[in-house]
């Protein structure tokens, strides 16, 4: 099913999807199968609410932008206690615990693991947006959930200590910090929230685990969907390709200069020998980044890639959705300007909730100068999932090894454990060298 911008127009209403086979749920109160599209209508009633943008912000390219240069330090606070996870390839992961006081929060209380936008991290507002309110006491109006916040390597000030960087469809870095909260939280359940790349990162990890995923849920926003179709429409327009794709290229330029040293440390590696050109480039766009370097950095295959766009068409989330098993709600705005083509699953697959609205932009969906519109419908669905909903343990098992790594026997080339640093981090100040809401 593809949505473009004339199926939500002059709507304030947005437009719900549903599989036409629905896919059945237990719920706990009641220990009988409901339908998830009954459970979304009478439980998530927010999604059926107008959307009303603010009047100043009546436009995608308004929200997006205001989304990217607006100051929303002062709101939605959120601060976190940092774990670095070493992974067997050299890497390092950052992961961001909400609230700071651990023992504030029951054991087996739900766990909303996030992954951010595509330079982003936990300090996102995008993303405290949405934390603020599910980490606070239930007394206080919040939900009383713990998040965690899964750093893409060398975000919000995560080191690089391996040559390998992230891409759209990297899911393993996603799976091992899954595996390193389940250790600490085995009776949690693990509640996805992605946005843009972050959220496309998600559904592929969802795909690829299908009933065997660690997470029993998730909801996406501003998912791109198909890559090749989106990247198209920005490099063929003005503002697509002079704004949004040279916004995101100093964006991820940035990242490697800060880190370019790490990438140079072995020669052999493939991103080595790109790095040097990579750092002549003049105001690259992040098409130009990913054909020099992200679809040939990669050292096992399918990198490295032909072209970008068999990268592109690789990494898309949009045909292997079908393939998903748990509860998904996934919210796309008709005038983003990043995500011009919303080209939803098609198929049969009930657990897919698809919500359309007609404005919102990239990440945006202001109702006023400090509030968006996405908050409470997902917070009504993460209330839904995480206490409502039933689902019977899944049978993965994990083990140390003699290094102190914590695997799985499926995945013989993964591994993490927990290395010194991190500690506080204040959430509310933005990375100052990167565009924030991207």
């Amino acid at each position: 099913m593809v949505l473009g911008r004339g199926k939500a127009k002059s709507r304030k209403t947005p437009t719900l999807h549903f599989g036409p086979e629905p896919a059945y749920v237990v719920l706990k109160s009641e220990k009988a199968s409901v339908s998830l599209r009954e459970l979304v209508e009478t439980r998530c009633r927010s999604l059926a609410s107008k959307f009303r943008p603010v009047w100043w912000l009546f436009n995608g390219h308004l929200q997006t932008i205001y989304a990217i240069l607006g100051d929303f330090t002062k709101i939605d606070q959120v601060w976190y206690q940092r774990r670095l996870l070493r992974l067997l390839d050299g890497g390092t992961l950052g992961l961001d615990f909400a609230p700071v006081e651990a023992s504030s929060v029951p054991d087996d209380a739900p766990i909303i693991v996030v992954q951010h936008g595509l330079t982003g991290g936990s300090h996102e507002p995008y993303v405290r947006a949405i934390l603020a309110p599910a980490c606070a006491p239930v007394e206080q109006g919040g939900l009383g959930y713990r998040a965690v916040v899964v750093n893409f390597r060398g975000c919000s000030g995560v080191p690089i200590t391996s040559p390998k960087f992230y891409t759209a469809a990297q899911t393993d870095d996603l799976r091992q910090a899954l595996t390193f909260i389940s250790k600490l939280y085995p009776n949690a359940p693990l509640l996805g929230l992605g946005f843009s790349i972050g959220g496309n990162v998600m559904l592929r990890y969802l795909a690829e685990e299908g009933v065997n995923s660690r997470l029993c849920s998730a909801c996406v926003l501003g998912c791109p969907w198909d890559l090749v179709t989106n990247n198209e429409h920005l490099l063929n327009t003005t503002l697509g390709r002079h704004l949004y794709l040279r916004g995101m290229g100093d964006n991820v330029m940035t990242l490697m200069r800060h880190h370019s040293q790490a990438f140079l440390a072995n020669p052999d590696h493939p991103a080595a020998k790109v790095v040097p050109t990579v750092l002549r480039l003049k105001k690259p766009t992040l098409t130009d980044f990913d054909d020099l370097f992200t679809c040939n950095v990669g050292d096992t295959p399918p990198f490295p890639f032909p072209s970008v766009r068999d990268y592109y068409t690789w990494a898309s989330s949009h045909e292997v959705a079908e393939q998903i098993r748990v509860p998904c709600l996934t919210i796309n705005s008709a005038d983003d300007p990043v995500v011009h083509r919303v080209q939803m699953p098609s198929g049969r697959n009930g657990y897919i909730v698809t919500v359309l609205t007609a404005t919102g932009g990239h990440l945006g969906w202001y109702r006023s100068r400090r509030k968006r519109w996405t908050t409470k419908p997902v917070l009504e669905w993460m209330e839904l999932v995480g206490r409502d909903i039933l689902r019977e343990p899944i049978e993965i098992s994990s083990y140390t090894d003699e290094s102190g790594y914590l695997r799985e026997p499926q995945w013989p080339k993964l591994g993490c454990k927990e290395v010194p640093g991190g500690g506080l981090i204040d959430g509310n100040r933005p990375e100052s060298a990167l565009f924030q809401g991207l």
